[in-house]
């Protein structure tokens, strides 16, 4: 019986062992470029067989909350360079999620950093329900300007150059964020989604975003070290998915043919879609299972073991745990975070949780 604390091969990634850090934005990248403190948050956590960095945003339009890192400057590479030695010295293994939030944005938020009042993009100028906390306060999402053909091409490229920038930095690969209602999300989804060309309608032109996104990624760094997140009707951002289960039967067995180093599936839309897509991956799948309850998740644990996932990724845990990989190993109650201190803000809620040992010392 495989366990979840034995390694695994995912491309050309070397799992430790199958517990995985999955990305949290945390809102400490003031001015879009790494600090010191996000090396040590995330060394502190490199005994994750891997770790998911927050979301990063390949181009300034990409950019749909304050205080995201992003990589598509030199000083990004520059100061992502310092976090994954960090977490290579620590003996870990690191991803850079990359992540266009597409119409979940508002204009203030380039335009505080001198990018000048650019608004959202997406598939269709649908407007999302809800808001955005930007530099003035929080503000309701906008109508965002439809993505011409040619400006899709310019997208899917900006995907690329990120990755190469993102191996440039010491990565050792690319997860692409296909998920929680983001730009590739908003491709998929039917009420996001209102084109008539070949980007949109069908589900097999729908899907064609994401695929071409992550074909390009993989043709710039490698298929072995290239990843992608999906999260079927989950509904985050505002997307409806009326044909969710004919799209991500397409979308899976097209990702497939890619090679990819893994898929990484957040279950919380359609549980019993996963024992499909499982028959269908070929590949390395990652599962962030649908359990809201922390003191359930631990138990994620068993998924390994029943041979229903690959590996688990764990979030919130890891906030307050930073030794979480060591006390599931033992048996140890983990901590609870405190979520006030999730977004933004100084070390306080970021970098000082104790480990086990120190708590007890």
């Amino acid at each position: 019986m495989t366990t979840a604390f034995e390694p695994v091969t995912a491309g050309r990634l070397t799992l430790r062992n199958r517990v995985v850090m999955a990305p949290m934005t945390r809102n400490r990248a003031y001015g879009t470029v790494p600090t010191d403190d996000m090396a040590t948050y995330y060394s502190q956590r490199a005994g994750a067989g891997l770790v998911v960095t927050e979301g990063i945003q390949p181009s300034a339009i990409g950019q749909g909350y304050v205080d995201t890192p992003g990589l598509h400057t030199d000083d990004q590479v520059a100061a992502w360079r310092r976090v994954t030695d960090a977490v290579h010295a620590a003996g870990g293994t690191i991803v850079a999620q990359v992540m266009h939030t597409g119409r979940i944005g508002h204009p203030a938020i380039p335009e505080a950093l001198g990018h000048g009042p650019l608004t959202p993009v997406a598939p269709s100028a649908v407007q999302a329900a809800g808001h955005v906390h930007t530099p003035d306060g929080p503000q309701d999402l906008v109508v965002p300007d439809e993505l011409t053909a040619e400006e899709i091409r310019r997208t899917i490229a900006d995907f690329a150059a990120a990755a190469r920038r993102a191996v440039d930095a010491g990565f050792d690969g690319v997860e692409v964020h296909g998920a929680n209602g983001y730009l590739l999300h908003q491709f998929l989804s039917t009420n996001a989604n209102r084109r008539t060309d070949e980007w949109g309608g069908s589900p097999r032109n729908r899907i064609r975003f994401a695929v071409e996104v992550t074909r390009a990624v993989a043709a710039e760094i490698g298929a072995d070290r290239t990843g992608i997140r999906l999260s079927p009707a989950n509904g985050l951002g505002d997307t409806v998915e009326d044909d969710h289960r004919t799209t991500y039967s397409l979308l899976v067995r097209e990702l497939d043919t890619l090679g990819l180093a893994y898929l990484h599936l957040v279950e919380a839309g359609d549980p019993g879609l996963t024992p499909e897509i499982r028959a269908t991956w070929s590949g390395v799948l990652i599962l962030n299972p649908a359990d809201p309850d922390l003191a359930t998740h631990p138990d994620r644990l068993r998924l390994v073991a029943e041979g229903a996932a690959d590996a688990v990724s764990f979030g919130r845990l890891f906030i307050a745990n930073p030794d979480l990989v060591d006390r599931l190993a033992a048996g140890v109650a983990p901590a609870e975070p405190d979520l006030s201190k999730a977004y933004g803000g100084d070390r306080t809620g970021y970098v000082d949780y104790p480990t086990h040992e120190l708590q007890h010392a």
